[in-house]
């Protein structure tokens, strides 16, 4: 019974990959599936005549399959195990008394042997000695060390915050993301442990739309922290203990048509002038998800009703077009020169009448706008007289500005015109300013340089990371003031912040063509020395957590459009990668400004998107609006989108790991010094596997004058320490839902230094929601 249950089983896996295979041979793809189901099926014709060279067929299936996954992959074991587990664990099947007797003989003294299988046996051993030897080596791992020895004695850090302190959502007006502090080092790191946690009471709602994530990095200011949550509360914490002083609601309500529900941080102003204890003196400001900008006490929570009206400031002012929710701020506003600079996000997608993508800098202690810069009009700074607008639906920024005051300029990251993947008819202004980082005159507005990193984007490669400013030291020891710009498509731009010239260079590289034929694509697009982007992708990329859903990402892979980095988006369906997920996004990187180097997590996840002719496009109210994935309607447009991860059948990602790294590299030089696979699958699988593949997350790392990265952000529940030298992982922390924020560091009156991490949970990569704040330190 034995044997002919096993025949059918192979008929079946021989008849699924000789179909799959033939189809995959077609498409221009491996034949080896073809191959072998046809062998699975000859194996399983000769099981039901109970051949013994049935056995020696199956060797040669394995021995084959060893062969061309080496020749595929190498040694990469989590590659190796799709393309050989069913092989193999089939084979030791084959191997068992229960297969073997059956196709033996019986001698004449009644004795029934097994068949041989000495061939099938060694093979089977053979590949599993290959597959452990495969355990203990990385194809992808990049080891090597960060300079240690600071080149610069006295950096500049931006602003003037205490050393204790975290005062912007960057720490500083620099975005640096490094803290000066230096009692946690690599020696003692492993010691740290929790010493309170609080919870926000703001949980996961079940109207709450898909985009409800936690991404706030805390503000320390003196004894407090300041944390806003997904549904607009602002809450003032005890440094020390954790202890709640204040909460505020902003009472934002809910609304469907909202693309995301969170808030990144808050801004905190100390007015100079105002006598000190007095109200208001300072203030803490709230971005909300109904377009408001909130100014609140600091010491108490309470409005400060002298700002704007009555203390609340209406962003959708101006708007030609304001549908609700389709427009708010979910990034801590920049203040410097008794200014305080808002942007704000757009849904992306929904339709071509949206509102306008300006920047506003507003009197910090009236409210009172004092210029506007709106990249569709951008010549038109002035504030808008009555019954003027903006221009409608002009590229945004929604993620977190840079400030040099000194130089009085703020650094804006801008996104591009929606539809994202749609480029007819944008403006000469929108192919100028779209995709860039634009430096605006801090006290008038107006743009002194740009700097685009992708032309006529098709893709959503919006900048989305806050700039970082330093001061790189040059080999001839002239110093050069700096921006770096890390980017979705996996470029770090490396600037003068004085001029947006390349301070490491940058290449105009050719480009795929083929766009559809009302639009155009560029035939270049810019590549930094400095850049983590992917190698392109081929057919023995694609994965699976079986050689079935592997071959069937095989197909798909041939069936898709793609012709590398910037394949533009098409009727037939395009693989696009990196994705819009970015390899860097809001995240962005930390910097050292004494050892002058980075610290970063690159993050590879290929997209889809597919082109839909309005025609096609389900009527409003059944199920299909905008969105970050599924169907994007783009109202207005001739087409709108299905957009994606690529994933395999399975709902994996079709590529294959790894998907996620942490990394390091020197800014002066543009050398990537180490890469190492980040993150294990203990939360992405129904067993808590501990296995470091390498997975993607969103989030961003902080790093500190002892040498070391702190980052979670990754889509199992860790809160991990690294070497800054050389990546190597020193110490971690289970949390209790998800890490996508940012970790931040200060010192508390008895000198100890806390880092804190908020644990919330990130809807659109499904980690586990939650409504934590945790603060770790070393023992007393």
């Amino acid at each position: 019974m034995a044997i002919k249950i096993t025949a059918v089983i192979f008929t079946l896996i021989g008849l699924a990959l000789a179909i799959g295979g033939g189809q995959l041979l077609m498409l221009g793809g491996s034949a080896y599936y073809l191959i072998c189901g046809l062998a699975f099926v000859l194996t399983a014709i000769l099981l039901f005549l109970r051949k013994r060279v049935a056995l020696h067929v199956y060797a040669g299936i394995v021995v084959v399959s060893l062969i061309w996954a080496i020749w595929e992959v190498g040694l990469d074991w989590w590659q190796l195990g799709p393309r050989g587990g069913v092989v193999i664990v089939l084979g030791i099947w084959l191997l068992t008394p229960w297969i073997r007797r059956p196709l033996g003989f019986q001698s004449p003294s009644g004795i029934r042997y097994g068949a041989s299988a000495v061939p099938l046996a060694i093979s089977v051993v053979i590949s599993v000695a290959v597959a452990i030897l495969s355990m203990f080596f990385d194809p992808y791992d990049q080891s090597g060390d960060l300079p240690t020895q600071a080149v610069a004695a006295a950096p500049a850090l931006g602003g003037n915050v205490p050393n204790g302190d975290w005062h912007q959502y960057g720490r500083t007006p620099f975005g640096q993301r490094y803290s000066p502090l230096d009692q946690i080092k690599v020696d003692n790191v492993a010691n740290l442990k929790e010493v309170w946690r609080y919870q926000t009471g703001d949980v996961k709602r079940p109207d709450d739309v898909g985009e409800t994530t936690y991404q706030v990095t805390p503000l320390k200011i003196g004894d407090s922290l300041y944390v806003c949550t997904p549904h607009n509360l602002a809450i003032a914490l005890d440094a020390t203990t954790g202890k709640e002083k204040w909460k505020f609601d902003a009472n934002s309500g809910m609304n469907p048509d909202r693309q995301h529900q969170t808030c990144r941080g808050v801004s905190y102003y100390k007015d100079q002038a105002a006598a000190p204890g007095s109200a208001c003196a300072e203030r803490v400001y709230l971005p909300t998800s109904d377009a408001r900008l909130i100014a609140l006490d600091a010491a108490n929570g309470q409005v400060c009703p002298s700002f704007a009206d009555k203390g609340t400031l209406h962003l959708e002012a101006g708007m030609k077009f304001d549908p609700a929710g389709y427009y708010y701020s979910t990034s801590p506003p920049a203040i410097a020169g008794n200014k305080i600079i808002i942007g704000g996000a757009v849904n992306d997608n929904y339709s071509t009448q949206e509102q306008s993508g300006v920047i506003r800098a507003y009197d910090v202690n009236t409210g009172q706008l004092v210029w506007n810069w709106d990249s569709g009009n951008p010549s038109q700074i002035q504030p808008l007289q009555p019954g003027q607008t903006y221009t409608t639906n002009s590229p945004n920024s929604w993620s977190v500005f840079s400030v040099d005051e000194d130089m009085g300029l703020v650094y804006i990251p801008l996104g591009n015109q929606v539809p994202d993947q749609l480029g007819m008819n944008r403006s000469e202004n929108v192919e100028k300013y779209s995709s860039s980082i634009v430096a605006l005159d801090l006290n008038t507005g107006a743009d002194k340089w740009v700097r685009q990193f992708v032309h006529h984007d098709l893709w959503d490669m919006d900048v989305p990371a806050q700039p970082v400013l330093l001061n790189i030291t040059k080999p001839d020891n002239s110093v050069v003031p700096a921006l770096v710009g890390p980017t979705k498509q996996g470029d770090i731009y490396v600037l003068d912040r004085r001029t947006g010239e390349p301070i490491l260079p940058i290449t105009e590289e050719p480009a795929p063509g083929g766009a559809i034929p009302e639009d155009r694509t560029a035939p270049t697009q810019p590549t930094s020395a400095l850049s983590f982007k992917p190698d392109r992708l081929k057919e023995h990329d694609m994965w699976g957590v079986t050689m079935f859903d592997q071959m069937v990402c095989r197909i798909w892979f041939h069936q898709y459009k793609y012709d590398g980095r910037y394949t533009p988006p098409s009727l037939q369906g395009s693989i696009i990668y990196p994705g819009n997920f970015g390899t860097f996004n809001w995240g962005s990187v930390a910097v050292d400004p004494e050892r002058q180097v980075m610290f970063g997590m690159p993050t590879y996840l290929a997209f889809t998107s597919k082109l839909v002719p309005r025609a096609d496009v389900p009527a409003k109210g059944q199920g299909e609006k905008g969105s970050e994935q599924g169907l994007n309607r783009n109202d207005g447009a001739p087409y709108g989108v299905y957009m994606g991860p690529f994933l395999g059948p399975l709902n994996i990602p079709c590529q294959a790991p790894p998907w996620g790294y942490v990394a390091g590299a020197d800014l002066r030089t543009g050398k990537v010094a180490y890469k190492h696979r980040n993150g294990t699958v203990h939360d992405m699988t129904p067993l808590p596997l501990p296995f470091k593949v390498g997975v993607p997350g969103i989030g961003g790392p902080m790093i500190t004058k002892g040498g070391i990265a702190f980052l979670g952000a990754a889509v199992d529940n860790y809160l991990r320490a690294y070497d800054l030298t050389n990546g190597e992982e020193l110490w971690e922390a289970r949390l209790p839902a998800g890490g996508q924020s940012t970790p931040m560091t200060y010192a508390v009156e008895d000198g100890r230094q806390f880092v804190v991490m908020v644990a919330g949970g990130h809807g659109s990569i499904g980690t586990k929601p939650g409504d934590y704040v945790i603060a770790y330190a070393l023992p007393r």
